[in-house]
């Protein structure tokens, strides 16, 4: 017959309150925890986990909900958050919803059926509608990158104009005025706010934004390549390229092989993301780089806050963090007069 938490009690000779907080994650003495735990191996005890969920409501599992799961950027961050996560005793389920916001509304529902404590995701769905009922649950939410109008709730974000500022600076200063950009969907907020960098930056530095040199991708490989297929055959004069995420830069070195284009000594590029690639092109490229471990870090910590706080009395938190630039080779300097 299974060991129940009355045998632990007996054995220990604590009491039931004592030994239920333990199994709920509540404060115990160390002395009484090494007592439990020795009971625990001696008993061959078992947690019977769909009764304390039952009792507790509560599953001990996150949900997190993702544009695209084989993305460089999401990946890293899952796997930080669920180190994270599972060392405080929560696991995660990953839904990838393929950058479509249906599935990202049946990702949603799915999470929610399956009683989640709490979901944390880098949404498609501009408008939130995917989590307007989940939100009735009162459990709480995290959004990575994109944050939503309308949803209540905390979120991490990197501070993506500053980001396009700072790379739309970078080729200036290395003699580049005919500076194009592939940018991401419009209705995609971290997409908006990169293009009002560049564009902001342009501003600042005298240079008349000019409509042909921007052309909006997808953020995937092939929208990279098409963008820049498009920006070379409306711009012969350009010499630089702003590419405003990682799929789309992997796209744009794509599409310049494939025109016969040399970076850095026919068009120089700054791209987005993932380090390793960056370093393993000829020549290096030079990249805006995301903080992931720390977006990680910062969206696991909200979540455990909210759960084992149970502060969802207290005023939601946006985390903005900086990108940096990490300089490769595919910068080059325009002398002034040459394009």
């Amino acid at each position: 017959m299974a060991a129940t938490m009355k045998d632990i009690a007996k054995l220990t000779g604590l009491g039931l309150a004592t030994i239920s907080s333990y199994f709920n994650g509540g404060n115990v003495r160390e002395k009484n925890r090494k007592k439990i735990e020795a009971a625990i191996e001696e008993l061959h005890y078992e947690v019977n986990e769909v009764a304390r969920n039952l009792k507790t409501n509560a599953t001990k599992t996150i949900g997190v909900v993702i544009p695209e799961l084989n993305n460089v950027f999401c990946a890293e961050i899952i796997t930080g958050m669920e180190d994270i996560l599972r060392n405080h005793g929560y696991a995660t389920i990953v839904c990838d919803c393929r950058t479509d916001r249906k599935l990202e509304h049946e990702a949603v529902d799915f999470l929610s059926r399956k009683r989640v404590d709490g979901i944390i995701n880098m949404p498609v769905d501009a408008e939130g509608g995917h989590l307007k009922e989940f939100q009735k649950t009162g459990k709480p939410i995290v959004l990575i990158d994109r944050k939503i109008q309308g949803v209540s709730c905390d979120s991490v974000l990197v501070d993506n104009e500053q980001a396009a500022i700072d790379a739309v600076r970078l080729l200036y200063e290395n003699g580049h005025r005919n500076i194009g950009i592939i940018g991401g969907p419009e209705e995609i907020s971290t997409a908006q706010e990169r293009l009002r960098g560049y564009c902001s930056e342009l501003d600042e530095l005298g240079i008349s934004i000019k409509k042909s040199l921007i052309v909006h991708g997808d953020y995937t490989i092939q929208g990279g390549v098409r963008a820049m297929e498009e920006l070379v055959k409306r711009n012969p004069e350009m010499t630089a390229v702003f590419v405003t995420n990682y799929e789309m830069t992997l796209g744009a070195v794509i599409g310049s092989n494939e025109l016969g284009i040399r970076i850095p000594d026919q068009i120089s590029l700054v791209g987005f993301d993932n380090l390793s690639f960056a370093r393993a092109c000829n020549p290096k490229l030079t990249i805006v780089s995301q903080p992931t471990e720390k977006i990680a870090e910062k969206a696991a910590g909200l979540m455990l806050s909210r759960l084992e706080k149970n502060d969802g009395s207290s005023p939601y938190q946006t985390e903005k963090l900086e990108a940096a630039i990490i300089h490769g080779k595919s910068v080059a300097q325009i002398r002034k007069g040459e394009k």
